[in-house]
């Protein structure tokens, strides 16, 4: 995601774009898309007290918290406020267990194949790790001066997208058989939200079964159209400030849109992109000190490199 000439030009303006980009990713809005982190990476979680169990496999609240750890602030909000998402993710990961299970039970993990892309991994995974090691940027850097050079060099190109501060009572769907009352409780929801002299807050905190947002009236707070469900994107922008939608169904249930403001594109201040800059710049530097470091073996031995070897193996391969 890092620029390799961030200080020329376009360069510049690419990495700072990416840093607007993050600096927009969803929050605690419970219409805003969530993305859980690959269960495959919590294998060596500490399990802790179960959570979930399918036949013998069971997820422990240790794996839950490794999975909210690899997260940013953001993400885990909109991962507590979103349950249908992190109850798919405890499903995807039980299945996940069960299938290891059956694949070792058979024999898999001697198959030859298997051996040779397990070499590979742990190779791979242990020369990221040390080279992240020999690698590690001070922990001053970038220092305020270099920030700011960063927005001033890419920040004419900065706008932040149309902004929509959103209102929903939300109503799950939990089994497909439930689907046509929840969906006509939804339409006499939305008939009654949409009422001249409705209090929409008050419906969505008794109503909404969200807990993210129920409490606080429904309020999703200032998102911009990318961060929102694909479902909800379409209808958002044909509202008008305080009118209400219709009841939009998503895969998770129904939900009541109410449009409280509207912010037009504007420049991203440095304030609001200075985190997410910093980080890609720690990450460039990095990523810059690795591959002097690399550099740096073949300038201390001798490369030997057999043609007549390679030669060989090339016009095999293509037979």
């Amino acid at each position: 995601m890092t620029a390799r000439t961030f200080w020329a030009g376009a360069g510049a303006l690419a990495i700072v774009a990416v840093a607007v980009a993050l600096a927009l990713r969803p929050g605690d809005e419970p219409v805003a898309a969530a993305r859980p982190a690959s269960p495959a990476a919590l294998v060596a979680a500490d399990n802790g007290p179960v959570l979930a169990r399918l036949g013998e496999q069971q997820v422990g609240s240790g794996e839950l918290k490794a999975l909210f750890a690899q997260l940013p602030e953001e993400a885990r909000a909109s991962l507590r406020g979103d349950r249908p998402a992190l109850e798919a993710w405890i499903r995807a990961r039980l299945a996940e267990k069960a299938l290891y299970q059956q694949a070792e039970a058979q024999g898999w993990l001697q198959r030859p194949e298997i051996q040779v892309q397990t070499r590979a991994a742990t190779e791979q995974i242990v020369l990221r790790d040390y080279l992240n090691s020999v690698s590690k940027v001070p922990d001053d850097y970038p220092g305020e001066a270099e920030l700011k050079q960063a927005y001033e060099a890419g920040k004419a190109g900065l706008q932040l997208p149309v902004r929509y501060r959103l209102s929903q009572i939300f109503l799950r769907v939990e089994n497909p058989r439930d689907d046509e009352a929840v969906r006509k409780q939804a339409q006499a929801l939305a008939k009654q939200a949409q009422a001249a002299d409705a209090d929409f807050a008050a419906l969505a905190r008794e109503h909404s079964q969200d807990a993210g947002t129920a409490a606080a009236g429904g309020d999703t707070g200032l998102q911009a159209l990318a961060q929102l469900l694909p479902e909800v994107r379409g209808v958002v922008p044909k509202l008008k400030v305080g009118t209400v939608s219709e009841p939009v169904q998503s895969a998770a249930g129904y939900h009541i849109i109410k449009l409280v403001e509207q912010q037009p594109t504007r420049a991203a201040t440095f304030e609001e992109v200075a985190p997410r800059l910093r980080e890609l710049l720690r990450a460039q530097r990095q990523e810059q000190v690795a591959k002097a470091y690399v550099e740096g073996m073949f300038d201390t031995a001798t490369l030997s490199i057999d043609g007549a070897a390679l030669n060989q193996v090339l016009e095999s391969s293509s037979r």
